[in-house]
């Protein structure tokens, strides 16, 4: 079967749904050589992945993963895995610059969502790059990431919000790291993670590396089950919403999808340089989080307040990005955002650690 469709991507033919769980639990069972693995990601890269083949990988990849009991609504906060591969390491559209280059926007707008109320399961990886991933500040923040799954419910019941450390939750994904790492190319099993999110959320805010694919993982979503969503790819942060730029959204809400582009002014922010949010190592992120959640003003908090707004409005917290953003403004001056940080740091702190690691 592998080699089939192998043969029908390289003819330029789609794969469909079914045809694509079934290569994919073929992949991630490791069943297949190393060399099938790569010319099949390789393959399906250089065709184009169409809906169909995405929802189809995703719902392989769910049925991999352990699901996460919470008992209420919960939105997620994800991203395309953008600093993985060593083509968008080395190279972002082609301008020389390596992965987004900002702080971890998505990990600070976490922890201002879960203050407002919301319950938040955050799921992410640490960089393979020079560069700070979600896991990364975590860990420099303070957060034991090495927690049993039992421990990871109640943190996000109790606390309002957890990490979900991707190689203790996906472990089918250690079959097709090592040729996925050789191949060095963007593929499917860049985006596979935020759409295979064991929290099962209904309300989304999935960051993607791609402006072109907002509209698609749109598709996608709606195809999985998700009810309420933004995707989006932004100007400079890319897999984020853009206080530096226009961003590109497609909104999912309730069957219709409806694409867009905002700036930073359509939301009364000023537009702000890259450099003002420009990131670091972990502890320069974690410095630079510190500070947003301590009340500090300036474009890293817009930011900020622009994404929270997103994950309100896709979750039914709020109508419009303009209540969002003062939902959010108040999350961080009340210091409920800095205290959900402590919280969650002295819970997982209090947790036996995990030692069943999978990749």
């Amino acid at each position: 079967m592998i080699n089939q469709a192998i043969a029908k991507l390289a003819n330029g033919d789609n794969l469909g749904e079914k045809i694509m769980t079934a290569v994919m639990e073929i992949l991630l069972d490791g069943a297949a050589e190393p060399a099938q693995i790569g010319a099949f990601i390789t393959a399906l890269r250089m065709k184009g992945e169409t809906v169909e083949e995405i929802t189809g990988a995703a719902k392989a990849m769910r049925a991999k993963t352990k699901p996460i009991e919470l008992g209420g609504p919960v939105v997620n906060i994800d991203r395309d895995e953008i600093n993985v591969e060593e083509e968008t390491i080395m190279d972002t559209h082609g301008n020389g610059a390596n992965g987004t280059r900002t702080f971890n926007i998505s990990t600070a707008t976490a922890l201002v969502v879960a203050a407002a109320g919301l319950q938040v399961a955050k799921y992410g990886n640490q960089a393979l790059s020079k560069q700070c991933g979600s896991a990364d500040v975590l860990l420099s923040l303070g957060v034991n990431l090495d927690i049993n799954l039992a421990d990871v419910e109640k943190c996000i019941q109790d606390i309002g919000i957890g990490f979900l450390y991707a190689p203790l939750f996906h472990g089918a994904m250690k079959a097709v790291a090592a040729p996925r790492q050789q191949v060095g190319l963007r593929s499917i099993f860049n985006i596979l993670g935020p759409l295979a999110n064991p929290a099962g959320a209904t309300a989304q805010v999935l960051g993607v590396y791609d402006a072109g694919q907002t509209e698609k993982m749109a598709r996608v979503l709606q195809k999985l089950g998700t009810r309420r969503a933004f995707v989006v790819c932004g100007d400079i942060t890319l897999d984020e919403i853009s206080i530096c730029g226009a961003t590109r959204v497609s909104h999912l809400k309730d069957g219709t999808i409806d694409t867009f582009e905002m700036t930073p002014e359509t939301h009364g922010f000023k537009r702000a340089a890259p450099e003002a949010i420009k990131g670091g190592d972990a502890s320069e992120n974690a410095a630079i989080i510190r500070r947003i959640l301590a009340g500090q003003k300036g474009p890293q908090r817009d930011v900020v307040l622009l994404n929270a707004a997103a994950a309100f409005v896709s979750a039914g917290l709020d109508a419009d990005f303009k209540d969002g953003i003062q939902r959010a403004g108040q999350a961080l001056d009340s210091g409920r955002a800095a205290e959900k940080l402590d919280r969650l740091v002295h819970f997982t702190r209090q947790c036996n650690v995990f030692l069943r690691r999978v990749m």
